[in-house]
């Protein structure tokens, strides 16, 4: 579907969003005064930031059901208000997916700012403020979505507001993917995207979500860039044997097996593997460390040893997140077996949750993992799920050159590669050869555990840090776009 067919079919409610928009616009942009060559007056930008943000925040854009809709009028009406070129593509009418663009001169290729506008669904009852309230409370923004992912919307969109009115003379043209379904439904998504509309999207590098800076004790400790994640896989462990009496144990007990199986599967130790990111990583942040925190780190920089062996075993115990980036992980979420208490059943089955490392061959790791298990009565095959490429991100191109940079001098830290555990639709457009890497605002590390995180039963972010992660963002986007 075009935007046009899109537009047409929708006039009446983008008359009624327009006209909420504008309001916005007129009430920040009256006073603003921006002139060609001159920076933006980052204290009026502030405040039309909380004001999209909060709008954004406000809307019910969970997934499932999923349901972008109102979003993507919203942020068509203020686009296009601006001036800005807009198309909208939809597989489902109700899921839509922005793509905004300001033109080049060609000279170099484009940059992809990517950002989704869903976000996972909650349990209102678990929340401190209401979901959709946006609430301001203590330096906080309360909401689902506040850090996953509407504060790279809101980015991406203040980014492209303002090298429009600044009248930014670009190298390159900057394209703005507002996309639907990444979090559960990714065909309607980017999957549609790079299928059916790749040529709207094209870019040599792209931003996106999936780093953040890391806060501790409300100091910053560093600023994490994504530039790999590890791919979802699924495997089952189906298990087979005499059914029986539950009075009369049997050798051949199916969910006996199973259980052999599923502990063989958790303690098996992968092999290690690493890439430029997974280096770099541990060495930087063993530079911003405690020492003995460092030197851990730096033995991870050093397989086959005995001070490498103590530094992982002492990572899987309790620094499980950085442990897990070093090699393919397995855990079991799921066993179905038995149907009552005197029944021994005849079969028995597990379901094992499983991220591979980007370069790692699927088929030779699942011939090992049956090695392990090594029992002719438990077969192990792989699980429906949708699969995603894999790729990373490289280290020595001037995108990263530049986030480096940017992300140095606004937060006065180092600056860290990282692959992320979990999934993003970065993972698509690697495949296809952009050049991807995922920025975020700074977040305390305090707030996962507390229950504030993404995902998590609340989610927060602090009012501060997104007005300059938004400074930061537009800063990347104009020194890698902007005419020499």
């Amino acid at each position: 579907m075009t935007g046009l067919t899109w537009r047409k079919r929708r006039v009446s409610v983008f008359k009624r969003l327009t006209m909420a928009a504008s309001a916005v616009l007129m009430s920040v942009t009256a006073s603003q005064g921006l002139a060609q060559n001159q920076g933006p007056d980052w204290v009026q930008v502030d405040e039309e930031v909380l004001e999209h943000f909060r709008t954004m925040v406000r809307m019910d854009t969970t997934d499932p059901p999923g349901r972008e809709i109102e979003l993507t009028e919203y942020l068509v009406s203020v686009l296009q208000a601006e001036g800005i070129e807009v198309d909208v593509y939809a597989l489902e009418a109700d899921r839509p997916n922005v793509v905004a663009r300001l033109r080049g001169n060609g000279s170099k290729r484009p940059l992809l700012l990517m950002a989704h506008q869903d976000t996972v669904n909650v349990d209102p009852d678990k929340w401190v403020f209401p979901p959709f309230s946006a609430e301001r409370d203590g330096g906080w923004i309360y909401g689902r979505g506040t850090v996953d992912d509407k504060d790279n919307v809101a980015a991406a969109l203040m980014t492209m507001l303002l090298l429009k009115r600044q009248n930014v003379e670009l190298d390159r043209d900057v394209i703005f993917l507002a996309e639907s379904g990444e979090e559960g439904a990714t065909r309607i998504g980017i999957e549609y995207m790079v299928n059916e509309h790749f040529a709207s999207i094209d870019a040599e590098h792209c931003i996106a979500e999936g780093g953040s800076v890391v806060r501790q004790g409300g100091r910053v400790h560093y600023a994490g860039v994504q530039t790999g994640e590890k791919l979802p896989r699924a495997i089952e462990l189906s298990s087979t044997g005499v059914a029986g009496h539950g009075s009369v144990p049997l050798q051949s007990n199916a969910i006996v097996a199973l259980s052999r199986a599923i502990t063989a599967a958790a303690d098996w130790q992968p092999p290690v593997r690493f890439s430029d990111t997974i280096s770099t990583y541990f060495s930087r942040l063993a530079a911003v460390s405690e020492p003995d925190a460092a030197a851990r780190y730096r033995a991870l920089l050093s397989p086959g040893t005995p001070e490498f062996d103590r530094a992982l075993a002492y990572l899987k115990a309790n620094e499980p997140r950085n442990a897990a980036v070093l090699f393919s992980t397995i855990s079991p979420t799921i066993v179905d077996g038995g149907y009552r208490v005197n029944v021994i059943p005849s079969d028995a089955t597990a379901t094992l949750d499983v991220r591979l490392l980007p370069q790692e061959e699927p088929e030779a790791f699942l011939a090992a993992l049956r090695d392990v298990v090594n029992d002719a009565s438990v077969s192990v095959n792989w699980a429906a799920r949708d699969v995603r490429p894999g790729a990373s991100s490289r280290l020595d191109t001037e995108a990263f050159r530049v986030i480096e940079e940017v992300m140095q001098a606004h937060y006065d830290t180092t600056v860290i590669p990282t692959m992320s555990t979990g999934a993003t639709d970065m993972a698509y457009l690697r495949a296809r050869g952009i050049q991807c890497y995922g920025i975020g605002p700074a977040i305390d590390a305090e707030d996962g555990p507390l229950g504030f995180g993404a995902h998590s039963d609340q989610e927060r972010i602090i009012e501060s840090e997104l007005y300059r992660f938004v400074r930061a963002h537009y800063d990347i986007v104009e020194r890698l776009a902007a005419a020499q």
